[in-house]
């Protein structure tokens, strides 16, 4: 097992990557415990159905609350509900949430602890690829509305990070490989030789490849790099933002599509594509470059391009209404997007594989972009 540090101060915290975490998370609760403190564990049902043996002991230490796991429990209704438990079994601004499963128990979990009390200690268990690599690590925590995907949230940071990768063995396929997505999006954004060490690998990563444990390092450390100097996402150019490679564009198919019908990570993947193919249209890198990348994500088993149809609502129309028709729909999502700003689309864009930045793009050229883009 490795560990690193997201160096932020008196707010710093350790991430533990390898078989054995999950015990360390163990031992904090009863840690906590031992101190008075109240500890609550917000966990996904199916997580605790597949591993209930090696998870029975929690109910030692914890207060158990089992929710689904899917995109619709990351809610309004959802949180007040958590809130309410909370409220009812006594926690106060002492208490800790633990927070088990994928990424949507953990943004759900964080805002919770975020806005409970004004802010309660948190902890994340991932138990997914992606939320290992990607949304247990940085404070972004919240909920989706019917506009739009994480539009209400906060920035609050865990007190750890327990990453048992013994967690994956079980995930499904579709599941591990969007969280590849993540780990591509990594080496993409900043480390060029990461990139093409996942190249190099005779056989894309799975649950027991050997090199598993040091991409998941790799791309948290990248992660934790970013968000220690620019933990809110305030930098004019760069920064954080950069983060979202992907997202822009991923976020509005995740929307438009109906939530639940393609996984954030096939999403991003799809993003990706689209990033790679706005930086040729834009003239920072060659067609060899995007295809390095999408060859990348579909050897990872992701997607790298959507049919219009797949938004449209009148599936019998023309391909050519349907593609206009699912442009807009797709404009309109990235317009309520959280990186636009005074009504100017902002995309990560790929000068180099493991160099990008941020830049405004004129909506005309996003739109001609997506036209083209889908199929």
């Amino acid at each position: 097992m490795t560990e690193l540090n997201v160096e932020l101060g008196s707010r710093s915290y350790p991430i533990f990557v390898g078989g054995g975490a999950f015990e360390l998370a163990l031992a904090k609760m009863a840690e906590l415990r031992s101190g008075k403190k109240k500890v609550f564990c917000i966990a996904d049902a199916a997580v605790l159905k597949a591993h209930a043996e090696k998870l029975a002991e929690i109910s030692k230490y914890a207060e158990l609350f089992e929710i689904a796991g899917g995109e619709g429990s990351k809610s309004f209704p959802m949180l007040a509900e958590i809130c309410s438990k909370l409220a009812r079994h006594n926690a106060d601004r002492k208490s800790a949430v633990f927070a088990l499963g994928g990424g949507v128990i953990g943004d759900l979990a964080g805002f919770v602890s975020a806005v409970y009390m004004r802010g309660i200690e948190f902890y994340q268990i991932p138990t997914t690829l992606l939320a290992m690599v990607d949304s247990s690590v940085g404070g972004k925590t919240g909920i989706n509305i019917p506009e739009g995907k994480n539009l209400v949230g906060a920035f609050h940071q865990p007190h750890g990070v327990f990453s048992d990768t013994e967690f994956l063995e079980t995930l499904p396929v579709r599941e591990f490989a969007a969280g590849m997505a993540e780990v591509v999006k990594c080496a993409v954004l900043g480390d060029k030789r990461f990139f093409e060490q996942l190249e190099k690998e005779s056989k894309p990563l799975g649950p027991k490849h050997p090199y598993l444990a040091e991409a998941i390092l790799k791309s948290c450390g990248l992660k934790a790099k970013v968000v220690a100097q620019d933990e809110f996402e305030t930098s004019k150019n760069g920064g954080r933002a950069l983060l979202n490679l992907g997202h822009t564009f991923g976020h509005a198919v995740e929307n438009c599509a109906g939530y639940g019908n393609f996984l954030h990570g096939e999403a991003v993947a799809i993003g990706m594509a689209f990033a790679a193919r706005l930086s040729k249209k834009l003239g920072k890198i060659s067609d060899v470059e995007v295809g390095r990348i999408e060859t990348m994500l579909k050897l990872c088993g992701l997607p790298v391009e959507v049919k219009a149809s797949v938004f449209a609502e009148n599936k019998s129309a023309p391909g050519n209404i349907q593609r206009e028709e699912s442009a807009e729909k797709l404009m309109r999502a990235m317009m309520r997007d959280k990186k636009t700003q005074l009504g100017v689309l902002r995309f990560v864009v790929v000068n180099a594989i493991g160099e990008t930045e941020t830049e405004e793009v004129p909506q005309d050229t996003v739109k001609s972009m997506v036209s083209e883009f889908l199929k």
